[in-house]
């Protein structure tokens, strides 16, 4: 039985500059690839209809401050109704033992698949070990006072991270607690035989080499510490919002280059 909560007692959200804004502008529809949408079907499974609809909105008008990814979490500073801002963690449950097993032997089974990974794809394939498929493999948590499972705050980080997952499906592997590098020795160290003759490896066929990726700077900094440096060194907060504009600028200017 869903106990009543009555939202407006929480206040209105605070307006964020700089934010996180989802790329999706309106409607129920979120994410443009397979991988994100599976991610997103898989937690609006288990959620409140009503939260992902806040979650939504506070995802479209940038109340995600930041977030890190790291394996098995996302944690994210999410801007709701008070002061400061909530810590918003998202968890994935870790592939061990049998299933992990089962993913490097598919992964080993199937040519070609390990150079795709490594090139930063996610073969659809992969999806059933991948994704989370009850809701003991996902966990929400929020320091803000609406027990939810999800919140609004968490549900915004989901959402965020189903667009990143468009343009990284990779990322789901850190998502379940895989290092590329640990999966590539899984696969590689098992797959020649152990009387094979080959003792320095000249026979064996190795993956592609990995296309390395440029990335901007201020992608890599915690955008509320860089919002405090600009400040420090602006007259006011419009200065120091040029200032972080010119900056995104420069480096998409030296993408291209």
């Amino acid at each position: 039985m869903n106990t009543y909560i009555d939202f407006s007692e929480f206040g209105e959200r605070r307006p964020v500059q700089g934010g996180i804004s989802a790329r999706s502008r309106s409607g129920a529809a979120f994410a443009k690839t397979w991988w994100g949408r599976s991610f997103l079907k898989a937690v609006e499974q288990v959620a409140d209809a009503g939260r992902l609809t806040r979650g939504r909105s506070y995802a479209r008008t940038g109340q995600v401050i930041s977030y890190r990814m790291e394996p098995g979490t996302v944690a994210a500073e999410v801007q709701g109704s008070q002061p400061r801002p909530f810590i918003s963690v998202l968890a994935l449950r870790q592939l061990r033992d049998d299933r992990l097993d089962e993913l490097v032997d598919l992964v080993r089974a199937t040519p070609g698949m390990l150079g795709e990974i490594a090139a930063g794809a996610l073969p659809h394939t992969l999806g059933p070990l991948l994704l989370p498929n009850t809701a003991s493999e996902l966990d929400f948590s929020c320091t803000c006072p609406d027990p939810g499972w999800p919140c609004k705050h968490v549900a915004a980080v989901c959402y965020i991270i189903a667009e990143r997952l468009d343009e990284h499906p990779r990322d789901l592997l850190t998502l379940r607690g895989i290092e590329l590098d640990a999966l590539i020795g899984s696969v590689q160290n098992e797959s020649a035989p152990a009387d094979s003759g080959d003792l320095y490896g000249e026979d064996t066929a190795l993956p592609k080499l990995p296309k390395p990726e440029f990335r901007p700077a201020p992608e890599d900094l915690d955008a509320v510490l860089l919002r405090q440096a600009l400040r420090m060194t602006a007259e006011d907060e419009r200065t120091a919002e040029i200032g972080l504009r010119q900056l995104r600028s420069l480096y998409r200017v030296l993408d291209t280059d």
